[in-house]
Order: C-alpha cells, then structure tokens, then sequence
C-alpha cells in the first residue's frame, strides 16, 4: 500500500544515536581498511626480500604497532581540536545568552523560520525551546553542535588503535603461519577478501553502490601488496 507513512523508507542514517554509531562504523570499517592494506603492503615486501618467518613477524609487529599508535595520536588529536573548538563555540554561546537574551531569542525564532515556519509559530517555538534548554537549543539550530554528545578523544584514539590493530592481524597471520611457499599466495588471497568484505561494508553503510567500493579496495589493496613485493625482491636479488 502506497497511503500513509507506509512508503517511507526507515533505513535513513539521521542524527542522533543511530547517526552516530554509524559513523563509529564508518570509522571502525575505514581503520580496519587501513590496517589491512600497510601491513599487507609491508608483510608482502618484506617477504619479497627475505623468507625468515623471524625477519617477517618482526616486520609485521613493528608495522602494526606503528600503524595503530599512528592512527590513535592522529584521531586523538583531531577529535581534541575538534572538541575544544565546539567547547568554545559553546562558552561564547552561553555568555551571549546571559549577557544579550533578547537578541539571542530573536536570532532563534529567525532560525527557525528558515526552517519553513510561520512567524508566529517560530516565535512560540524558541520561547519554549529557551525555556526549556536555551544553550541546547542555540548549540543544535545554531551551531549544529549537540552540547550532551561531544565526542570523547579517548574514546575515538581507543577505537582507532582496535580498529587498525584487527586489520592488521589478518596479514600479519597469514604471512606467518602456513609454509614458506605458500605465504605470498595465502596473504594475497586473504587480504583480496578481506578488503572485499570492508569495501561492501563502508558501502552498505554509505548508502551506496557496494561493487565499485569493493573494486577500489580490491585494486587499490592488489596493488600496494605488488608494488612492494616487487621492491622486496628487487632488494633481496641484490642482497640489500
């Protein structure tokens, strides 16, 4: 049936809570992308030169700590900048509120009929949203900024570091585990999955067509992984 609410669709990423685990997810997919890829790349070329499982595992520990301390310093300090900007912006919000009212009222209910309401409706609404909550309401219409859910730097760093850290296992393992003739073959393949699975999972949570994500990681993570195997054996033929 076509009447109704019936033809809305419900899978909309809007704000909120569902907004914002999905951009947990988004985050978590793309550092478990990232952490497949260097290590694959590193693992592979090391493993170009050299096939010690030592020389390899070694290789693959230091990228994978290096990649996933990277990742959390880089988060960390992108989402602190981010917080005290919005802290700040919040801070001179608040002291406009307290020192110049009736203009910051006014300034909401002209927000709000932006939005499509009447001018009347629009004044009846920012009375009731002050009253209720005036910083709340002028951070949200205003600012954009959802002052009871800033994002913690800890907690984006924390989850950085395991996103990477779980890409970047998978690599790691498989060029250490099976037989030294097969290592090349087993990573390449299970990396090419790997990165087939994050490309159809960023898509799916993007809204978006999942085959052209999923040959960009594919082709992308092919060819890092033949770009340092080639430089790795280039280097091991010459005895580097």
């Amino acid at each position: 049936m076509t009447d109704g609410f019936r033809d809305v669709p419900h899978d909309e990423a809007h704000g909120g809570p569902l907004g914002v685990r999905l951009n947990w997810l988004r985050a978590a997919v793309l550092g478990a992308n990232d952490g497949i890829v260097s290590t694959a790349g590193l693992v592979v070329g090391v493993a170009g030169a050299t096939g010690s499982r030592g020389t390899l595992l070694t290789a693959g520990l230091a990228g994978l700590l290096a990649g996933s301390m990277s990742m959390a310093a880089g988060e960390y300090v992108s989402v602190s900048t981010q917080r005290d900007s919005e802290e700040a912006a919040l801070e001179v919000e608040q002291r406009e509120l307290s020192e110049q009212p009736e203009e910051e009222l006014e300034e909401l209910t002209g927000l709000l009929a932006d939005y499509g309401l009447s001018s009347a409706v629009a004044r009846e609404a920012a009375v009731q949203l002050t009253e209720r909550d005036a910083l709340g309401a002028h951070a949200r219409v205003e600012l954009g900024i959802d002052p009871d859910a800033l994002t913690n730097p800890w907690h984006a760093a924390g989850a950085s570091f395991l996103a990477f850290t779980v890409g970047a296992l998978l690599p790691l393992l498989a060029i250490v585990l099976p037989p030294s003739s097969l290592r090349v073959p087993v990573t390449v393949l299970s990396v090419l999955v790997a990165l087939s699975l994050t490309g159809w999972s960023s898509a799916r949570l993007g809204g978006t067509a999942a085959g052209r994500a999923v040959l960009r990681n594919v082709v992308g993570g092919a060819l890092a992984m033949a770009v340092t195997y080639g430089a790795g054996s280039l280097l091991g033929a010459v005895g580097v």
